[in-house]
């Protein structure tokens, strides 16, 4: 290899030394100088839809729901229908073996009978005494009868009328036990009080049903499936939101591709507390034509009472943020110079971004020029991730901050969430993105 071709190698090779030692200081040199820039984390301004809304669950059943029990003791003779049976009204559902109220019938119908020939004894006694009465009358106009003689037979009438009346009431009495033991016999026979279906069943043939301390349920039948109700539990905070005839969705798991819609028919004011909870219930009426909800489902239900289409929104971070100091000045120059547009002042005295006296006033920052800059707006209704702006300085497009980047390792570090809302607590400092 010649001298020449040895030099000219040497010289590439001290260009390309050059120019790598050249990028490398230029790209180090603008990682460094972002570094030390605050960044900020943006999103635009944009019309759309906004939708206020209350979520709640609740518990599907039926608008009519009946218990049907059974007044009397005995087993289960006979059993007519099952789960799922459509019934009628006065249709037989069930016999209970009426064996024992047969007797019991018998019986009292007996007791009937001897307190019918009480009475009769009791009268026939009553004109016995009577007729000697009216012969002790005469005897004693005629002084053939003394005055002790005349009173016994006086006191016989008077006796004989009060064991009429006793007689009397016995068979009144064993009329009501015969009446009460006929009812009882037709309470063997089991029937439905309402059209609807059964919704469940709790007995068997040959099981024995134990009414003597209460009646217990032996079947629940449901009025009509094609209209049901949803019991919604709403939380105090949302209720006053809610009005009668508001429309509402809900979803179910057993079709969670299907949203269902019902109307509020109430909202009742007998609150539930659970574990120091205070929730109401919101009743909606949902029409059910196809079967397809079930009594005891999980209703997972949405309330929108507030909704605006194309209106200008941000994200709900943007009301929250508030930059710290040091997003407001250059990387060295500590609290002196600002690189917002209110230069002068302290850069700690960032306006707040809410004021207690008009919560609809309210500071977001917008980035214009690579700077943060302060802008009131008036806000409107919110879904909980963007809110409306009805009015401001704000356009369709801007670039509103909804987080505060720190710089790297030698740079100022992110101040803690000055911009929280009154009421909830404080974040501890540190580097790294932070939402306000």
């Amino acid at each position: 290899m010649s001298r020449h071709t040895v030099q000219k190698i040497i010289g590439w090779v001290l260009v390309l030394t050059a120019l790598g030692l050249g990028v490398f200081a230029w790209q180090k040199y603008g990682r460094e100088r972002a570094n030390a820039e605050p960044r900020f984390r943006t999103t635009k301004a944009e019309k759309g839809r906004i939708a206020s809304k209350v979520t709640a669950t609740g518990t599907l059943s039926a608008r009519v729901t009946v218990q049907v029990g059974s007044q009397v003791s005995g087993r289960i003779a006979e059993l007519f229908v099952d789960f799922n049976s459509p019934v009628t009204k006065g249709m037989v559902l069930a016999k209970i073996d009426p064996r024992m109220l047969q007797a019991a019938l018998r019986k009292a119908r007996a007791a009937v009978a001897q307190a019918s020939a009480s009475v009769a004894k009791a009268k026939a006694n009553n004109e016995q005494a009577v007729r000697a009465f009216e012969r002790a009358k005469n005897l004693k106009a005629q002084g053939l009868m003394g005055q002790a003689d005349y009173d016994l037979a006086e006191t016989a009438v008077n006796a004989t009328k009060a064991d009429i009346a006793v007689a009397q009431a016995q068979l009144e009495a064993a009329s009501a036990s015969a009446n009460e033991a006929d009812v009882n016999l037709g309470f063997t026979t089991i029937i439905s009080p309402i059209d609807g279906i059964v919704l469940s069943r709790a007995i068997d043939v040959g099981q024995t049903v134990a009414a003597s301390l209460q009646s217990p349920t032996l079947f629940t039948i449901a009025k009509d499936l094609r209209s049901i109700q949803v019991d919604t539990f709403v939380a105090e905070a949302d209720v006053g939101k809610l009005t009668k005839g508001m429309e509402a969705t809900f979803t179910v798991d057993a079709y969670p591709g299907i949203r269902f819609r019902g109307t509020i028919r109430e909202v009742r004011n007998a609150a539930q507390t659970v574990q120091n909870v205070v929730t109401y219930d919101a009743v909606l009426d949902v029409q059910n034509d196809e079967l397809k909800l079930k009594p005891g489902m999980t209703a997972n239900v949405t309330f929108v009472w507030a909704e605006k289409n194309d209106v200008l929104k941000i994200p709900n971070a943007a009301l929250r943020f508030r930059p710290p100091p040091e997003a407001l000045s250059p990387p060295g120059s500590g609290s002196g110079r600002r690189r917002g547009p209110s230069a002068g002042g302290s850069a700690s005295a960032a306006p707040s971004a809410f004021d207690p006296s008009d919560p609809t006033r309210r500071t977001v920052w917008v980035l214009r020029d690579g700077a943060p800059h302060p802008v009131r707006v008036e806000v409107g209704v919110t879904d909980g991730t963007s809110t409306e702006v009805v009015s401001g300085r704000l356009e369709p497009g801007d670039e509103v901050i909804t987080e505060y980047v720190a710089p790297a390792d030698g740079a100022p570090a992110a101040a803690t969430g000055s911009a929280r809302l009154p009421g909830t607590g404080g974040g501890g400092g540190g580097r790294g993105g932070r939402m306000f």
